[in-house]
């Protein structure tokens, strides 16, 4: 099963705040699944948006 991260974790690895990732994830420019009341987002998912922000740099 692939890891996924919380909200909390991705904005560690962001170095961001957690309302920022939550924006993200909220106006779909980083994908999540919920699960029940929290979200989820995999390692996968943020390696594809951190290779996203680079590109378009």
């Amino acid at each position: 099963m692939e890891p996924y991260l919380t909200i909390t974790q991705v904005a560690e690895i962001l170095n961001v705040n957690y309302r920022t990732v939550r924006d993200l994830i909220h106006v779909n420019k980083m994908r999540a699944i919920k699960i029940g009341r929290v979200y989820r987002i995999s390692r996968a998912h943020l390696n594809q948006f951190i290779a996203k922000c680079e590109r378009s740099k």
